[in-house]
């Protein structure tokens, strides 16, 4: 089977997942795949040696700025005509599906032009009757024209009776992890805003990753770090807890992990205010609206998460792949959930909560 894989380039969730997609394609006979990424400078890319010759495209994304979603900044850097070229210029032919990670040259090049296409994201789910705020009319418009696909298949840390699979997550709990710092991953905040928010709490050690970061430095109590996969997973692995924003993937691997969540939403961005509203609901974060000290402060003597245990082989998405009957996905889903262990009080949280 030829596979064609687009993938949504900004930020790294969506890198994340497609990773461990293409390290399990990788074994497989029966699967030859080709990825394709837009929303970032190609220069800005890193550890992508998994997805071979991989392709890379202007695409579109959203333009932040102090940790709000810029609208006007967006429509600036937006290339229209670049991204019609791309899409009318793109080449499906010889594919026999594509699965599509919210990247939208290739979603509408297969629409084009006829290839079925699969959405497997956490952006699916919201075809889906799943918790929201925040959502206005845009969102929805956006939501359904960003990256169009036959068929969605949503990623999310519940089913809510929907079709709808866990997230795949490699990572196990370390045996006897550290705890000696706590992790902060705010790659839309400004660096300035999260050195002011920090540096009053010498007593808790932080280790800070952002994108403006160059080169690695120690600044008393806050060790701050550029884009790493392996010191990233490493730091992780050996924290007490997670500042992140909203995004998806790094609260699964938080949660997988056991770790306790303060998370700050990117504003103007309704998946992470429901992802949030999601995480509060199943009592596994506190939230964090503004960059308050106070609040990190009265966070850090908060208790680990219990935990979710996730599946971490996607074996079981591929065969249904390669099966073909792809308008079916309940088996895959029930085959799914059934690897997903809850912790108790998620479990009675699930019990009592009318999705």
């Amino acid at each position: 089977m030829k596979v064609l894989y687009g993938v949504q380039g900004t930020g790294n969730g969506h890198i994340a997942r497609a990773r461990i997609m293409a390290e399990a394609m990788a074994k497989r006979d029966d699967i030859d795949v080709d990825f394709v990424f837009s929303g970032r400078e190609p220069d800005g890319y890193f550890d992508m040696e998994c997805f071979g010759n991989y392709r890379t495209f202007n695409g579109l994304t959203f333009v932040t700025a102090k940790g709000k979603v810029s609208q006007w900044q967006t429509l600036k850097q937006a290339k229209p005509l670049t991204l019609l070229r791309d899409i009318n210029q793109f080449d499906v032919s010889g594919y026999d599906v594509l699965l599509n990670d919210f990247e939208p040259i290739t979603a509408w090049a297969a629409r084009r032009r006829g290839l079925t296409s699969i959405s497997v994201s956490h952006q699916a789910a919201f075809a889906y009757d799943v918790p929201r705020e925040g959502e206005s009319l845009s969102d929805r418009l956006i939501m359904r024209a960003f990256a169009p696909t036959d068929i969605q298949l949503g990623v999310h840390w519940y089913h809510f009776d929907q079709p709808i699979v866990p997230p795949f997550i490699i990572d196990k709990p370390a045996i006897h992890p550290s705890k000696a710092h706590t992790l902060v991953y705010l790659p839309f905040e400004e660096l300035q805003d999260i050195q002011q928010l920090l540096e009053p709490l010498t007593e808790q050690q932080f280790v800070c990753f952002h994108p403006k970061i160059k080169t690695a430095s120690k600044q008393g109590h806050i060790q701050w770090n550029p884009p790493s996969k392996p010191g990233f997973r490493q730091a992780l692995q050996h924290c007490s807890g997670v500042i992140s924003n909203g995004g998806f993937e790094l609260a699964s691997e938080s949660l997988q992990l056991g770790k306790k969540l303060l998370v700050k939403p990117l504003h103007g961005q309704f998946e992470q205010l429901s992802n949030l509203r999601t995480l509060i609901t199943l009592g596994l974060c506190q939230p964090l609206y503004q960059l308050d000290t106070d609040t990190v402060e009265e966070w850090l003597s908060e208790p680990d998460n219990e935990g979710i245990e996730f599946p971490n082989d996607p074996t079981p998405m591929l065969d249904w792949l390669v099966a073909g009957n792809w308008s079916d996905t309940k088996p895959l889903c029930s085959a799914l959930w059934k690897q997903v262990k809850f912790g108790p009080k998620t479990r009675e949280r699930l019990m009592s909560l009318a999705f």
